[in-house]
């Protein structure tokens, strides 16, 4: 996939794009998840949002950080739109989100849904392992499933200016 380029989100289309093919797909669907909530968090101004392009000006996926705060190098979302699943580009976002939040920490975050077994299968493949649980986090009867990519302790990280 090397017509793949991965930038900052430009603008409110982009974002509305995105909002719809994940309102659309799992695992927004089961969360309950409309086009105007996942909207707000496309253009939320306290996290850095990028997207994945196809050189031809297709935007196929989409990637949401939160790299301060407790949880810092947290991957609040990762979507890729569902005719370029199975492309690699959801591995290359999560590579791209990687070396961004090791700027910042030496531990990246995640949640998955208890049901959503091929995400979390993905996630393990790529090195995530399970630290925690949040059941009815989001939503009554499913639960979030904490992950983490450790590079090291805090301690002695220095992170990058």
């Amino acid at each position: 996939m090397n017509d793949l380029v991965i930038r900052p989100l430009v603008d409110a289309t982009e974002a509305r794009f995105c909002a719809a093919f994940m309102a659309a797909s799992d695992p927004w669907l089961t969360l309950g998840l409309n086009v105007e909530t996942i909207f707000r968090g496309l253009t939320n101004p306290a996290r850095e949002v990028h997207v994945a392009e196809l050189k031809h000006q297709r935007v196929v996926g989409a990637l949401v950080l939160h790299l301060d705060g407790l949880l810092n190098g947290y991957i609040q979302t990762i979507a890729v739109h569902p005719e370029a699943q199975g492309h690699g580009i959801g591995t290359r976002l999560m590579h791209f989100a990687e070396e961004r939040s090791l700027r910042h920490s030496p531990n990246v975050f995640l949640c998955v849904s208890s049901f959503n077994r091929r995400a979390q299968t993905f996630y393990e493949r790529l090195g995530y392992q399970r630290v925690g649980e949040l059941p009815d986090y989001v939503v009554q009867g499913h639960t979030e499933i904490l992950m983490r990519k450790t590079w090291g302790p805090l301690r002695g990280f220095v992170p990058e200016k």
